[in-house]
């Protein structure tokens, strides 16, 4: 893999890092709720989700 889709990864991982922090994740704390669930538990699985299809094209397009 080549240095620059590392870095692709590498600024993933910040990314992911600021996106679960506290103050960020607790922005949907609140009594909303999508079928049932509450807003943080969708937020941060919507999040990771996301983050597994970008690291899969990552990886899976620039593998070599």
């Amino acid at each position: 893999m080549k240095k620059r889709h590392e870095q692709k990864l590498i600024i993933l991982s910040i990314g992911l890092m600021l996106a679960f922090s506290i103050p960020i994740s607790l922005l949907f704390n609140s009594e909303k709720e999508v079928f049932g669930y509450p807003m943080i538990l969708i937020y941060l699985f919507v999040v990771w989700m996301i983050s597994i299809i970008i690291s899969f094209v990552i990886v899976k397009k620039y593998d070599e």
